[in-house]
């Protein structure tokens, strides 16, 4: 497994995260699985072994359940892993559980570090935007988390490009501790990441860490134009992410996956978690399973390389549309992008039919 420095920090992670919105499967999340403490341990056995010792959680996942397997999964061995966890999303009627305020952050890390039996996280994150908190007190609660040793790094998820550009920015203007890292989403079929959030943290030297490439199990290898989604999946399961703009351009995506995948003799999955790793501005991507088997089976796509040819044709029909101003800066202005975005610009010049 590689081994990559998330952001401009010197925390090493392996470039594959394994997420556990599967464990437990209780308080309304039955549909994402409902993986065990016994399978648990199981699967922390299995990621280890292939140098994968970063697991993601959240209170969110499970109310809370998911990190009380994961606890004891990684009961004993503690100094082997890395551990994240999240806090916004509203879990109760008290009007402050919930959101980036001081009161909900402080309150909420005791109770993950309860449920996950440790007295620390290697990283925390402000799981959702919360526009109704100054990001001054968010920035100073999770620096003293960081100085008070509950938390080694902290990051956000689910931010729009300026929401993340302005945390950054209050926090080294003021002497706080920014945030190393971000999630969010990232798939071969939804892509807009690319406009401002990847370009964005590459820039200001924050790591993007993808939440479910797999687009919520619509790339599962189970769905296409003419295959309903099974009931023991998330999606045939009744859960409500993710939207999806245009079918039939998800249905072309897929298409282009299954060519791809016979190529290799892999699966749809296998080959869209090889072709997100490898994008521009990517840094670890977090990966689930429901079993043993297909947990190997995700492991085993980090070694698949694919073609430029065999990228590109995956590329070409899943590209973002170029929205203003990125079809004016590709059509004017190409030369004049960083590093970090060209790539996309020039993405929108083949949309557009302008040779770059």
């Amino acid at each position: 497994m590689e081994y990559i420095n998330l952001g401009n920090s010197g925390l090493r992670v392996p470039k594959y995260i394994l997420g556990t919105i599967p464990f437990s499967g209780t308080n309304g999340f039955e549909a994402t699985g409902n993986i065990k403490e016994d399978d648990a341990r199981k699967m922390v056995d299995i990621a280890l072994e292939a140098g994968i010792n970063m697991f993601d959680t959240a209170n969110l996942y499970s109310k809370g359940d998911a990190e009380r397997v994961l606890g004891a999964a990684i009961q004993g061995r503690r100094d082997e892993v890395l551990l994240t966890s999240k806090t916004g999303f509203q879990l109760g009627d008290n009007p402050n559980d919930g959101g980036a305020s001081r009161i909900n952050i402080e309150t909420s890390i005791d109770r993950s570090l309860e449920r996950l039996g440790t007295d620390y996280l290697d990283l925390y994150f402000v799981h959702l935007w919360d526009g109704q908190t100054p990001i001054e007190e968010t920035v100073e609660t999770m620096t003293n988390l960081v100085k008070s040793g509950k938390i080694r790094y902290w990051g956000v998820s689910n931010y729009s490009g300026w929401a993340l550009a302005r945390t950054f920015s209050i926090a080294e203007r003021s002497g706080y501790i920014p945030p190393i890292t971000q999630q969010i989403y990232y798939t071969p079929e939804a892509r807009e990441a690319e406009y401002e959030l990847l370009p964005a943290a590459n820039e200001l030297g924050i790591g993007s860490m993808i939440w479910s490439p797999l687009g919520e199990g619509l790339l599962n290898g189970k769905i296409g134009r003419n295959k309903t989604a099974p009931e023991d999946t998330r999606q045939g399961g009744g859960w409500p992410e993710p939207w999806v703009q245009d079918h039939e351009r998800l249905y072309q995506v897929i298409d282009a996956l299954e060519e791809v995948a016979a190529n290799h003799d892999a699966t749809i999955p296998q080959i869209a978690y090889t072709w997100v790793k490898d994008r521009p501005n990517v840094g670890p991507i977090v990966i689930a399973a429901r079993n043993e088997q297909q947990l190997k089976e995700d492991i085993a796509s980090f070694d698949i390389q694919l073609t430029q040819e065999e990228h590109d044709r995956i590329e070409s029909v899943s590209r973002p549309a170029p929205l203003y101003p990125n079809w004016h800066r590709a059509m004017n202005s190409l030369e004049k992008g960083s590093p970090s975005e060209i790539p996309y610009l020039q993405g929108y010049t083949k949309s557009m039919g302008i040779e770059d």
